[in-house]
């Protein structure tokens, strides 16, 4: 298994997609992230396939997720159903967080709408909230705006 920083073009074919033009305006923002350098795409690879995922966002519009100097936010961290129960998230997770603390961040923010994740979340140092949300800072509508979620959710923190 490897688990690397990743380029914009293998998050948009992972997502199912050759190009921005036919890519949803969430996968574009993503895409425009990672190329700017304020996201850090990271993988893990069995094979030299990608089976796992998590995103690093430095900075966002609103600031209690990611400040761009102090507090970063992680997002869409999965790892493909097969391969769960083995570990490599916990290390995909140490390793993003190891990689976000030599930047400088001292700080890391990560969203939960469910409670099974908020267990796992909690049990990884994402001990305290910062506020209840309503609206997705990083999946955008067609006039790339955040989109407002139907159901609020957490937004935690731990230090690093």
């Amino acid at each position: 298994m490897l688990i690397r920083k990743a380029a914009a073009d293998e998050m948009l074919a992972l997502w199912g997609y050759h190009d921005t033009e036919l890519a949803t305006p969430t996968a574009r923002f993503f895409y425009s992230s990672i190329s700017s350098g304020n996201t850090d795409f990271w993988t893990i690879e069995s094979e030299g396939e990608l089976i796992g995922e998590l995103y690093a966002f430095h900075e966002l519009s609103d600031r209690d997720f990611a400040d761009g100097s102090v507090t970063a936010y992680l997002c869409a961290f999965r790892v493909r159903q097969e391969f769960r129960g083995q570990g490599l998230g916990t290390r995909l997770m140490e390793t993003v967080l190891d990689d976000l603390r030599s930047q400088g961040f001292s700080r890391v923010t990560i969203g939960v709408d469910e409670e099974r994740n908020e267990r796992l979340y909690r049990r990884m140092g994402f001990i305290s909230v910062v506020k209840e949300c309503c609206t997705d800072p990083c999946a955008m509508d067609d006039n790339m705006q955040p989109v407002k979620e139907d159901e609020p959710y957490l937004l935690l923190v731990r230090d690093l």
